[in-house]
């Protein structure tokens, strides 16, 4: 085995899968359906979050609520995903991804249905909200990040990069689109219209076409024994290689992810969300930072493509903490630079591009050094500490503005945590060689 080529996932018995010595194109040629199901099943839980903007006004017009109020609904679920994380996590171990999402999914759709009957009580607002943070945990990056990575070994951050992509999808999308909805059939129609069309789509899809190891063993099982091949009463099993989550707890490498990935995250969601304002106060004019804002988006979609290719060819922590690390530069630019338009535009491009491979980078990282055997809980943890930082860095953003009057001090904070965080990946120990246990 080549030093980072990729290591042993599964060690099946008897009737079980082995994806050990498959080539990158025959990975892609019995997975890239499952990587269609998931990139799609991502965009789903993304949809909810794109929109609420759109709801806004039509919200506030009927019932007369405050921007405060209408903008709570993302982080409560923030919040709600963060505490069930890593629980998700250990029912994905127990029984699967299959399991998990199928129902996560028709329950999200009837969540998001339900909005269409507020009556303006915020209570029952803050309510949905809750019960929809309390379903789509079933649906959001931990479930599809697991199915992909339990199927793909040699062409894992490519598949990876496509399957997290399916956020950056919904993002463009759903802004035109939900518009259209609410102005041909109303707020109430919009939210109906995004949860039955889109869910619906998506659930089909799953179905047909969602199957991660557990599943795909089973049906091979089930197979042969139609086939005759194997006695009705014979026992498949598929053993996953990796760290029990006590050990999990004293790996020095996942601490050293853990607190690289919290840190990057509430620095640079905290540039995201206040880089508007961030030149705007500058001296940029509006529609000039609305198209280089967007420009940074752009940017982060072609770094989740970029960074999968890269993961798959070379040293992955070097790959991740030079990615990383390189959201620094970003904050360095913006400090002195923000005069420049050159400068500004190459900030913008190299902190979407960081941006846009964090939870690539976490999942990929988590999977190799962590191993498959209780993948779900040990990144349903990773998950809920991004979830955590998702939230809390466009806060920290605003007390240091609202403290010194400037983001000065939080662009020198995000020089330095950024290169603070790609040095900690860096120093990351070689990947354990699972198929040596």
């Amino acid at each position: 085995m080549q030093e980072w080529s990729g290591f042993s996932l599964i060690r099946a018995k008897e009737n079980s899968l082995d994806q050990s010595n498959l080539t990158a194109k025959q990975e892609w040629h019995a997975g890239w359906t499952l990587v269609i199901a998931a990139s799609m099943g991502f965009s789903f839980y993304s949809v909810m979050l794109a929109s609420t903007g759109l709801f806004m006004g039509p919200l506030g017009g009927e019932f007369g609520w405050s921007r405060t109020l209408l903008s709570s609904g993302p982080s409560i679920a923030t919040v709600m995903t963060a505490v069930l994380g890593p629980f998700l996590g250990m029912l994905i171990d127990r029984f699967g991804t299959r399991r998990v999402v199928l129902p996560g999914l028709v329950l999200t759709i009837a969540v998001i249905c339900s909005f269409s009957l507020l009556n303006g009580s915020q209570t029952q607002w803050v309510a949905l909200w809750v019960l929809f943070g309390l379903v789509s945990v079933c649906i959001k990056s931990t479930p599809w990040t697991t199915a992909v990575v339990g199927v793909f070994q040699k062409s894992r951050g490519l598949a990876l990069a496509l399957t997290l992509s399916g956020t950056a999808v919904a993002q463009s999308v759903v802004p035109p689109l939900g518009n259209f909805l609410i102005t041909e059939f109303g707020w109430r129609g919009g939210f109906v219209w995004l949860g039955m069309g889109w869910g619906g789509i998506t659930l089909l899809v799953c179905l047909l076409f969602f199957f991660d190891v557990r599943a795909r063993a089973a049906k091979k099982r089930k197979a042969d024994e139609r086939a005759g091949q194997v006695p009705a009463d014979a026992v498949a099993a598929v053993v996953l290689q990796g760290l029990t989550i006590p050990q999990a707890w004293r790996d020095s490498a996942l601490w050293r992810l853990a607190i690289a990935n919290f840190l990057v995250m509430v620095l640079t969601m905290g540039l995201a969300i206040h880089l508007f304002p961030i030149l705007t106060e500058a001296g940029v004019s509006r529609d000039t930072a609305a198209w280089l804002v967007g420009l940074s988006g752009i940017a982060g979609i072609i770094g989740k493509l970029v960074t999968g290719v890269l993961l798959d060819r070379f040293r992955p922590n070097r790959v991740g903490g030079i990615t990383l690390g390189a959201a620094a530069l970003a904050f360095a630019l913006l400090l002195d630079g923000i005069r420049s338009p050159t400068l500004i535009v190459i900030a913008l491009l190299v902190n979407g591009y960081a941006a846009g491979t964090k939870t690539h980078i976490t999942g990929f990282l988590t999977a190799g050094y962590a191993g498959m055997k209780h993948f779900g809980a040990i990144y349903g943890v990773m998950s809920s500490l991004m979830a955590l930082a998702a939230g809390m860095g466009p806060m920290l953003a605003g007390l240091v503005y609202d403290s010194f009057g400037d983001y000065r001090i939080f662009l020198i904070a995000g020089t330095v945590g950024c290169a603070l965080g790609g040095l900690l990946i860096l120093s990351m120990p070689r990947y354990p060689e699972w198929d040596r246990v």
